[in-house]
């Protein structure tokens, strides 16, 4: 029996799709989680020399613009600015993660978060390419757009489908008149 909060008439292909941006998010979480556990690894550290040594590993001259960013933002990183970044990695992953598992149980409150939480981001999305059309940039923008454009056909066929459903109960409901 399956949950009444659930989507159960999904097709095949649907359920695919559904299936396939709750791994997107989980993946997002685990991402996200990583990150903001190394974040860890720099309390009661110097961070500026750690940013220093990455440059060198990666072969990156420190007389670059984007290098020497890098370098005053690591300057100014403080524990407690760490744990507050690992405290929001935390919470964006917790997120991520329940939306990934309702997605995946196919739950209509799922499918709200993930419309929320992707049109919340369009907005930063645009301002990213504005400042700059890369590949990367356009294909998060493009990706998210279609995820928010596939939950927005989820949530109302799913209205649809309930509307439609309450209409064929009300007249046998009403006695036969």
């Amino acid at each position: 029996m399956s949950s009444p909060a659930s989507k159960s008439g999904l097709r095949p292909a649907q359920r695919r799709i559904l299936r396939a941006v709750a791994t997107l998010e989980f993946a997002k979480g685990i991402f996200v989680l990583l990150i903001g556990l190394s974040a860890i690894l720099l309390v009661h550290k110097d961070a500026w020399v750690m940013a220093e040594s990455l440059l060198a590993l990666l072969h990156i001259s420190t007389d670059r613009r984007s290098a020497q960013l890098f370098l005053d933002f690591a300057d100014d990183i403080t524990d407690a600015r760490l744990w507050a970044a690992v405290q929001l990695a935390c919470a964006y992953s917790v997120l991520r993660f329940v939306e990934a598992y309702g997605l995946w149980k196919q739950r209509t409150w799922a499918e709200w978060v993930a419309f929320g939480s992707g049109t919340l981001l369009i907005p930063l999305e645009i301002r990213e390419l504005i400042r700059g059309v890369t590949l990367l940039r356009s294909a998060v923008f493009v990706g998210n757009v279609a995820v928010v454009c596939y939950m927005l056909y989820l949530l109302r066929s799913g209205r649809r489908t309930a509307a439609n459903a309450l209409a064929d109960a009300e007249p046998r409901a009403g006695g036969g008149n």
